[in-house]
């Protein structure tokens, strides 16, 4: 064997033990990791289904609402698509779904004024964003929230 070999399998030997001593360490205070928290920004009426989609793509993905803390955070012409007047019967089943899973909902004050329509007008479970959206959701990243806007 020479001297490049030799090396070579000295090496390959330290890191393999490496690997394998950090895949069978367990520290038994080791805590479990946090639970996610993510904001979803959403102002573009078509692509509100989308939005929705992801929501339930990332309950799905992590397996459910147990995992994950999601926030839903609506203003400008998005917030149509929420107007009871106005209900599309999948969007309503959706957030009824969400709403129990733990999702918060909040439509933008500035845009609920803008558009004319109260709380009791939207679909069941958002609350004001009294503040504006924009401002609700810099509130949310600043408590640890993942910001996403698909």
């Amino acid at each position: 064997m020479n001297r490049r070999s030799m090396l070579w399998a000295a090496v390959s030997s330290i890191g393999a033990g490496f690997a394998a001593s950090r895949a069978n360490a367990t520290a038994p205070d080791e805590k479990p990791p946090a639970k996610l928290k993510v904001a979803y920004h959403l102002n573009d009426l078509d692509r509100v289904n989308f939005v929705l989609g992801n929501i339930q793509n990332h309950y799905d993905g992590v397996g459910g609402p147990d995992h994950v803390t999601l926030a839903l955070v609506v203003h400008g012409p998005a917030l149509r698509a929420f107007h009871l007047a106005s209900a599309n019967p999948d969007i309503t089943g959706r957030l009824g779904h969400f709403s129990k899973a733990g999702l918060e909902m909040a439509a933008c004050g500035n845009t609920m004024k803008a558009q004319n329509v109260t709380l009791a007008e939207l679909q069941p479970g958002f609350v004001i964003a009294d503040r504006g959206g924009v401002v609700r959701l810099a509130e949310l990243q600043s408590q640890g929230y993942f910001y996403l806007r698909p």
